[in-house]
Protein backbone atom coordinates (compact mmCIF):
# COMPACT_ATOMS: atom_id res chain seq x y z
CA UNK A 1 0.00 0.00 0.00
CA UNK A 2 3.00 2.53 0.59
CA UNK A 3 4.20 1.80 -2.66
CA UNK A 4 0.67 2.95 -4.24
CA UNK A 5 0.93 5.71 -2.46
CA UNK A 6 4.20 6.70 -3.63
CA UNK A 7 3.59 6.55 -7.04
CA UNK A 8 0.36 8.15 -6.76
CA UNK A 9 2.60 11.17 -5.41
CA UNK A 10 5.82 11.01 -7.92
CA UNK A 11 3.47 9.89 -11.13
CA UNK A 12 0.39 12.30 -10.51
CA UNK A 13 0.12 14.82 -7.61
CA UNK A 14 4.06 16.05 -8.13
CA UNK A 15 3.30 16.30 -11.55
CA UNK A 16 -0.24 18.17 -11.98
CA UNK A 17 -0.04 20.36 -8.74
CA UNK A 18 -4.04 20.49 -8.03
CA UNK A 19 -4.67 23.76 -6.70
CA UNK A 20 -8.35 22.80 -5.24
CA UNK A 21 -9.97 19.77 -3.45
CA UNK A 22 -12.13 19.18 -5.90
CA UNK A 23 -8.88 19.10 -9.17
CA UNK A 24 -6.91 16.41 -6.15
CA UNK A 25 -9.91 14.48 -6.21
CA UNK A 26 -10.19 14.12 -9.77
CA UNK A 27 -6.36 13.63 -10.36
CA UNK A 28 -6.71 11.21 -7.43
CA UNK A 29 -9.58 9.46 -9.19
CA UNK A 30 -7.99 9.50 -12.60
CA UNK A 31 -4.86 7.79 -11.09
CA UNK A 32 -6.51 4.95 -9.36
CA UNK A 33 -8.08 4.22 -12.31
CA UNK A 34 -4.82 4.43 -14.79
CA UNK A 35 -3.19 2.26 -11.96
CA UNK A 36 -5.89 -0.36 -12.15
CA UNK A 37 -6.17 -0.80 -15.72
CA UNK A 38 -3.18 0.43 -17.76
CA UNK A 39 0.07 0.73 -15.71
CA UNK A 40 1.90 -2.11 -16.17
CA UNK A 41 3.77 -3.65 -12.82
CA UNK A 42 6.91 -5.81 -12.75
CA UNK A 43 5.52 -7.93 -10.28
CA UNK A 44 2.07 -9.15 -12.32
CA UNK A 45 4.47 -10.09 -15.41
CA UNK A 46 4.03 -7.14 -17.19
CA UNK A 47 0.56 -6.74 -16.85
CA UNK A 48 -2.25 -4.46 -15.63
CA UNK A 49 -4.15 -5.53 -12.55
CA UNK A 50 -7.31 -5.71 -14.27
CA UNK A 51 -5.80 -7.67 -16.61
CA UNK A 52 -4.09 -9.97 -14.32
CA UNK A 53 -7.82 -10.60 -12.86
CA UNK A 54 -9.31 -11.36 -16.03
CA UNK A 55 -5.90 -13.81 -16.82
CA UNK A 56 -7.30 -17.68 -16.17
CA UNK A 57 -5.64 -19.04 -13.08
CA UNK A 58 -3.30 -22.09 -14.51
CA UNK A 59 -4.12 -24.14 -11.12
CA UNK A 60 -7.83 -24.12 -12.47
CA UNK A 61 -7.29 -24.17 -16.13
CA UNK A 62 -4.74 -27.72 -15.77
CA UNK A 63 -7.49 -28.91 -13.17
CA UNK A 64 -10.48 -28.83 -15.79
CA UNK A 65 -8.25 -30.02 -18.43
CA UNK A 66 -6.97 -33.25 -16.84
CA UNK A 67 -10.29 -34.25 -15.54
Amino acid sequence: MECFFSHLKTEKLYLVRPKTIDQAFLAIKEYIQFYNKDRFQEKFNSLSPLNTEKRPQLSILFFSLST
